[in-house]
């Protein structure tokens, strides 16, 4: 029996580390504020002029070298794309050298991940492409009102990308099962309400409750938590294997006690999940990849055994992933010289938005 197998890991992440104490000297907030409800100790952001195809490029790269073969078909999930229009992904392929292979970004927000490998898996199976390049990469920041403390102390920037093959059940890093879902009704609970042609002013029109992203935290996290165990369990149901026999689970990385709440309701032990939310924080559709390489990385987890990866975001959007644990190293590249990563085709960024005043928002 075939199967998708994850046969390359790679990663990027910005040089740039913003503590909770750097936030707390502009935000009325504190680093233990910040680590309780979140635990988040710190996160990268990006230079200005640093774009998510940037990131995406380095982790690609990285990918292809731990698989240490090429692709034929590219899928960038983001939330962040580099322009509305066209899709980032066949830039980024083009800059890979991948020549004209078919590419496309994926957009279901902190799902994306999820969505993309599952999207790759059909497209192995069907004979579309051998080697898909799955990224996820954010440049989370651009969208994030830095003088909002609800989401300013939650997210940061990064990628990470996996390559997969077509394989064998039973090898390491095989897809066993998959799972999806969305609730078109939650819209409004995660959202940039500005920039798409219901609303396609300029930014300077805009009150920043539109302008920047915004989250219902509260209703999310109910949300998230019901989202991802309910998958998570049909997952698991559908590979064959009970909560207990998973030896590493890695969800989206939004905030621990989520990732602590969901855990709890599956039955996995602590010791079996793995996350590096705090030193990263939520990097959104990357979260997920670089969870799994930073876990790889440090060789937490042996090839071969039970693992759940697990989604949820804007949308509503969700999906969980059965697998058994890669074998492949990871790959960490960092970012080249500006000069070097913007080919001149590309324009200059635009001026960053001044930033929203704290308190009530129009």
């Amino acid at each position: 029996m075939s199967a998708a197998v994850v046969c390359g890991i790679g990663t990027c992440l910005p040089d740039r580390v913003v503590s909770n104490d750097d936030l707390a000297a502009r935000l009325d907030t504190s680093d233990a504020w910040i680590r309780s409800h979140t635990g988040i100790a710190r996160r990268r952001i990006v230079e200005p002029g640093t774009s998510t195809g940037d990131l995406a490029v380095a982790a690609g790269r990285a990918a292809l070298d731990s698989a240490g073969h090429g692709a034929d078909f590219v899928l960038l999930a983001t939330t962040t794309p580099d322009r509305p229009c066209p899709a980032t992904a066949p830039e980024v392929a083009h800059r890979l050298g991948l020549g004209e292979v078919p590419a496309m970004d994926v957009s279901a927000v902190c799902s994306g991940f999820v969505y993309a490998v599952t999207v790759a898996r059909s497209l192995l199976a069907s004979g579309t492409c051998a080697r898909p390049l799955v990224i996820g990469a954010e440049v989370y920041t651009s969208i994030i009102d830095p003088l909002d403390r609800d989401t300013a102390v939650i997210f940061g920037d990064g990628a990470g990308a996996v390559v997969l093959r077509e394989g064998g059940a039973t090898e390491s890093g095989a897809l066993r099962a998959v799972d999806l879902g969305s609730d078109g009704s939650g819209g409004e609970l995660i959202t940039v309400a500005a920039g798409g042609s219901r609303r396609p002013r300029a930014d300077g029109e805009l009150p920043c409750s539109q302008r920047y992203f915004r989250m219902q935290g509260r209703t999310v996290y109910r949300h998230a938590v019901h989202r991802m165990t309910a998958s998570s369990r049909l997952v698991l149901e559908r590979a064959g294997w009970s909560p207990m026999s998973v030896r590493a689970f890695v969800g989206h990385q939004a905030n621990q006690r989520i990732l602590d709440a969901v855990g709890d309701r599956l039955g996995i032990g602590v010791p079996h999940r793995f996350g590096n939310i705090a030193e990263v924080g939520n990097t959104a559709a990357a979260s997920i990849p670089l969870a799994l390489a930073d876990t790889a990385a440090r060789d937490l987890v042996r090839p071969g055994e039970r693992s759940l990866l697990t989604a949820f975001g804007g949308g509503l959007t969700w999906g969980s992933i059965a697998l058994s644990w890669p074998a492949a190293v990871p790959v960490h590249r960092t970012l080249p010289a500006a000069a070097a990563r913007r080919p001149a085709m590309v324009p200059a960024p635009a001026p960053v938005p001044v930033p929203c005043q704290n308190g009530p928002q129009p």
